[in-house]
This record gives C-alpha cells, structure tokens and sequence, in this order.
C-alpha cells in the first residue's frame, strides 16, 4: 500500500491560504505521537516487524489516541502503551504459523495465546527498562495477556485497547491486509472484516467509528466509485 501523499502536487487555486489555517491544537485529530510513546514504540519496533504489525499498530495508536479523546477518565498512560506492544508477542510465533492463528474457517487458540504471552513478556521488559510507573505496568501486562483471547474487558482501559485494535481492520490499510492475508476481494475481505468488528466491540464510541470506516470501505469497492479511477 502506498504511503499517503505529505507534499501536494499542485496549488489549482493559485494563491497561499496557509495563513488562514486555524491553531492545529484546537483541531481534533491532528495531534502527532507523544514523547514517551515514541520512546516505547522505538523499542517495540523490533517485535512488530511481522505481517504489517508495525503499521497496524502505528494505526491502531491513531484510534486509540481518538476513542481516548472520546473517553477523558480513561488513563492514556495505560492505554497508549498497551496499544504499542499489544502485538509484540507475534514475534515469538514462528512467521509462516501466524495466519493459522487466525484463519477463517479455523484457527490455533494456541497461537493465539503464545502470542499474548509473548507479548505481555516483552512488555513488561520494555516499560521496566523505561522506567514506567509498576502499578500501571502491572495494568498494561494484565491488558495485553488476553487481548484477543479473553471475550470480556477488565476496564475502560482494556475495552478501548481491544476496540483501536479491532478497529483497524476496517481502515484502508486493514481492508488491504486482510485481503493479503487470505486472498479475498475487497468486497470479501470487508464481510470478513465486519464479521469480526462491528458485534465485538466494547464502546458506543469505537461502535460509531467502525460504521463510518465500514462505510468508506464499502463505497472503495462499489462500481460506482471504481469507474471514477
């Protein structure tokens, strides 16, 4: 998938409007990535490099970092570094094995587990090496280690984890992934996609974001939008 595009590639009105634009702070969504989630995701980014981990998580930070906009009594603490190393644990399931784990039709609960284990493992190194308060580490490491498997959430925390990891299957990243991953058209990998989305989700908030991104998806791959190039 192309990176998007930072530079235009022209100004059709001719003329500089950048002084008009207002104080990116006051605009929602526009905030980068903060200090000390850069210095996690920068020890993390070794145990991501396994079937686009690395930029599902970048996207899933993205999501997290809304549905924390969202949720204001949520602990960002928590939440922000739990959604970079949630996925860390892959690393330590051999490559060729990972795409069982979660194959339609079937699956390795065992995979699945290895991989939450694994994760909470190195997440516990990571924010220890970085210093990160213990009681919040204990918090991370009991979200990460039944992310996937466990079918309830433990708090607000753990629910908002669970729902910017779910949520960006439904980006456009996520649609090309899983169509990747299973070769599937658009159109299936999106049936596939909400199939596992829309009904599993813990916050009305996450619930409004996955019919908007389901939404965009869908008309990616209408006649109507496909005839416009």
């Amino acid at each position: 998938m192309a990176l998007p595009r930072l530079e235009p590639t022209t100004n059709q009105l001719g003329d500089d409007v950048t002084r008009f634009l207002p104080d990116a702070a006051s605009v929602p969504g526009t905030a980068g990535w903060r200090t000390e989630d850069h210095a996690v995701w920068q020890l993390a980014a070794e145990h991501l490099r396994v079937r686009s981990n690395d930029a599902h998580t970048a996207y899933s930070y993205g999501l997290a970092v809304a549905l924390c906009d969202l949720h204001p009594e949520a602990d960002r603490d928590v939440v922000l570094p739990a959604i970079i190393l949630h996925d860390t644990g892959w690393s330590r399931v051999p490559e060729k094995e990972v795409l069982e784990a979660i194959r339609p039709g079937g699956g390795r609960a065992d995979l699945v587990v290895r991989h939450e284990k694994g994760g909470a493992a190195i997440a516990a190194d990571i924010l220890a090496r970085l210093g990160h308060d213990p009681a919040r580490i204990s918090e991370i490491v009991d979200i990460i280690d039944g992310h996937d498997s466990r079918t309830s959430a433990l708090s607000l925390n753990d629910s908002l984890v669970k729902d910017a990891d779910k949520l960006w299957r439904l980006t456009p990243h996520g649609v090309d992934t899983v169509m990747d991953w299973f070769g599937l058209t658009r159109a299936q990998a999106l049936v596939l996609i909400g199939s596992r989305v829309h009904d599993h989700l813990f916050t009305d908030a996450a619930g409004a974001m996955a019919r908007a991104l389901a939404a965009v998806a869908r008309i990616d791959s209408t006649p109507q939008r496909v005839a416009l190039g």
